[in-house]
């Protein structure tokens, strides 16, 4: 049975094996997981955490849960505690955030070494690579940022582990400072509000004295890079900036394209 199809019948059976209609949320366990492969002689993955991962970043859940989401909300994977989770009804902007293909974009001076190119292997370390050379955090923030550690894992309280993909801290033309967890997605996975979530946790958590700004980065067509940050208002998640910028040859940076940008200052 092919990794979806597999995928798919056991995030199935174990919704159904807690779901409760007069309850918004429903909770979960990884052992709920192995359980139920077991029960209908379904091979796990090594990783049986692959099984979640999959559906909060990669594909669709099955039409079977979708259709009895809460009207006009989509349900989302949250960590709920270690090896622990719960879906939970979201608004499907953030559900899955994908960038508007109408914004326009902005060249940039490719600055990434070519040695470091050759060698970034997955989707997610060129991005990554790329983000960290053109000092991308810098130019879309506004904030003087500097990268501080890669891939940090650790725990926040009533989720478990977490892991983002990495940190950055700064300083803005007043002097405040800023923490800013980075999530990269490559052109296969999707950003979503779930790991926004837990990057605004990790940042409370671990870093309490600095101003937490979520930046989620994905790779578009012809290696565009989106960028977006987010801000917390009354517990609720919401885009607060979005950019698209495509890093080029600095000769195919042109006189049309620095008019058009300082025209942009103007507004």
């Amino acid at each position: 049975m092919p990794d979806q199809n597999r995928y798919s019948a056991l995030i199935e059976a174990v919704f159904f094996l807690r779901y409760k209609p007069d309850i918004p949320d429903v909770f979960f366990e990884r052992q709920d997981i192995i359980d139920k492969a077991q029960e209908l002689g379904i091979a796990l993955p090594k990783n049986v955490g692959d099984v979640v991962y999959s559906f909060r970043y990669r594909t669709p859940l099955p039409r079977s849960i979708r259709d009895i989401a809460p009207l006009g909300m989509e349900w989302v994977i949250f960590g709920n505690g270690r090896g622990k989770y719960r879906f939970s009804p979201a608004d499907p902007k953030l559900a899955r955030i994908l960038p508007n293909s109408n914004l326009i974009e902005t060249k940039i001076p490719e600055a990434t070494p070519g040695l470091v190119l050759k060698y970034t292997g997955t989707d997610e370390q060129a991005l990554l690579a790329k983000v960290r050379y053109n000092r991308l955090i810098d130019i879309f923030t506004g904030v003087t940022a500097f990268s501080l550690q890669n891939h940090l894992r650790t725990t926040v309280p009533d989720v478990g582990q977490v892991e983002t993909d990495e940190i950055y801290v700064g300083v803005d033309k007043k002097g405040a400072h800023y923490v800013f967890p980075v999530q990269a997605k490559g052109h296969s996975d999707q950003l979503g509000i779930a790991q926004v979530d837990q990057d605004f946790l990790v940042g409370e958590t671990k870093y309490p004295g600095l101003i937490c700004c979520p930046i989620s980065a994905q790779f578009m067509a012809d290696d565009v890079i989106a960028m977006f940050s987010f801000e917390k208002t009354d517990n609720e998640i919401r885009i607060s900036g979005e950019r698209h910028y495509k890093l080029v040859a600095p000769e195919d940076v042109t006189s049309v394209d620095l008019e058009l940008y300082r025209a942009r200052l103007d507004n």
